[in-house]
């Protein structure tokens, strides 16, 4: 069993769950591995903005914490595909009530062209 990334300090259950999401790319990388199994430069490539030294920092937590898990496939070129555990899975219920939080408010702040050309609203 795989022994998780956790201080002995925690005031509360919540604090420990920031810890794993905390960070402006965590929910954002989880959030791209609800669509299925990819590749680290598959999700490179879709997150706009990260850069792959942050992006291996934050899938080695991930996979600290057990959000996340990976398949290594043999042979050359050396294949790695990420995917959600079930635990990562009940994480993406979170992150949905986040993200329609986030719809709400950049709706009342007049940013529905935003929301529309990336293709959260129509």
């Amino acid at each position: 069993m795989k022994i998780l990334k956790v201080r002995e300090d925690y005031t509360c259950p919540l604090e420990l769950t920031h810890d794993i999401t905390k960070g402006k790319w965590k929910p954002i990388i989880l959030w791209q591995l609800r669509l299925g199994n990819t590749s680290l430069a598959s999700l490179e490539k879709n997150i706009q903005g990260i850069n792959q030294k942050m992006l291996i920092e934050h899938i080695k937590e991930l996979l600290d914490f057990g959000m996340i898990n990976k398949k290594v496939f043999e042979g050359y070129p050396l294949k790695v595909e990420y995917y959600l555990t079930e635990r990562g899975e009940k994480m993406i219920e979170a992150i949905t009530i986040m993200q329609h939080i986030g719809i709400e408010l950049m709706r009342e702040n007049g940013m529905e062209d935003l929301l529309k050309a990336k293709g959260f609203i129509d």
